[in-house]
């Protein structure tokens, strides 16, 4: 099997050669993953259908999960959408470049490939110097979901897209951790209100606040507008179980599961707050106890960061089930919620106090 090529670059100023080099690769069709703010993306050539055919190929994913067009820049919106409203103006001045995500009508010169079949398109202007550079050089808008096997968990490193894509891309280039640590959020503006679809690194209260309107959350009926939409994503090999709930009520009811899957003979991890690792008392790390702590529940923007690439090490560990809690639905904890819920299968335990 051959092997992917890994290229380090810096994270602000990426060398010049290694740039041009992920350029020629998806001029010609290949596949490179590039690391953005959010997690590292599996990007292909958006106007060429056999190569975004590729990405769905070599990441197993079913075609009907629309993907993702990166743009350098925001002028370059007419490329992709055939039609920019004014809203779409406006969200791209507050928070281009950066991890939102606008649905718009698509452009006749975008594959259908690339939005299964619908006639919208998901856009945005990642702020990650590599992928800016990266885009610009190659003269394309680049189609580029997570760089990782469809439905397991979001790489926000390059060796976690070598663990599930290594000899089926041609380039990874590193540039270190991504620092949001969760994708972008996903705005459709084609419905009327303008309705979160993924919530992710842009908190619905700071779109709101610029469209001057509440911004309802959550997908209507029917085929997939936008990719994160399956009950099942993000998800490690060990099954994960989700509590919700207050902090103190929350961490008592996961250290009562945590006993009785103890009992039973199973290995635990438990994916916690610094603050909820501190208070666990009786169940401090032992052999059948895995505990991987993901940052202080007073800082989102930490947890978000560190979610995936601790929930990866954890699932490394071999445990048989993990148990983890959500923190809030206010700004990023709404992301985080998100993405546990949906690496949980649905599975949530939600705690009275």
């Amino acid at each position: 099997m051959r092997r992917t090529v890994v290229l380090a670059v810096d994270p602000e100023q990426p060398e010049p050669a290694a740039i041009a080099r992920a350029a020629q690769v998806l001029r010609r069709g290949g596949l490179v993953a590039i690391p953005t703010e959010t997690v590292y993306g599996l990007a292909a050539n958006a106007f060429d259908p056999e190569a975004v055919r590729s990405i769905f190929r070599a990441k197993e994913r079913p075609r009907h999960d629309p993907l993702i067009v990166h743009l350098a820049s925001a002028e370059e919106l007419p490329r992709v959408a055939r039609h920019v409203p004014p809203e779409a103006q406006r969200l791209a001045e507050a928070f281009w470049p950066g991890p939102l995500t606008l649905l718009l009508p698509r452009a006749p010169q975008v594959p259908s490939e690339v939005t299964a079949g619908l006639d919208t398109v998901g856009v945005r202007v990642p702020s990650h110097a590599v992928a800016r550079a990266v885009i610009a050089a190659a003269g394309v808008p680049v189609a580029a979901p997570s760089a990782n096997r469809f439905g397991h968990t979001s790489p926000t490193t390059a060796q976690h897209v070598l663990h599930d894509l290594d000899g089926r891309i041609d380039l990874v280039l590193d540039a270190g951790p991504t620092t949001v640590g969760v994708e972008s959020t996903v705005l459709d503006l084609t419905s009327d209100p303008p309705r979160v679809l993924r919530p992710g690194g842009v908190p619905v209260e700071a779109l709101a606040q610029v469209l001057e309107r509440e911004v309802p959350v959550g997908a209507s009926a029917g085929p997939a507008r936008a990719p994160g939409q399956l009950l099942r994503h993000y998800a490690p090999r060990a099954r994960l179980e989700l509590f919700e709930g207050t902090p103190e009520a929350t961490l008592h009811a996961i250290a009562d599961q945590a006993r009785r899957h103890l009992q039973q003979g199973k290995r635990v991890g438990l994916l916690l707050a610094d603050e909820d690792v501190a208070a666990l008392g009786a169940l401090e790390p032992q052999e059948q106890v895995l505990v991987r702590p993901v940052g202080s529940r007073r800082d989102l923007a930490e947890i978000a960061r560190r979610l995936y690439a601790e929930l990866r090490r954890l699932d490394t560990q071999g445990p048989d089930v993990i148990l983890a809690r959500t923190f809030g639905t206010e700004g990023l904890g709404l992301a985080i919620a998100d993405r546990l819920r949906r690496a949980a299968e649905g599975r949530v335990t939600r705690v009275r106090t």
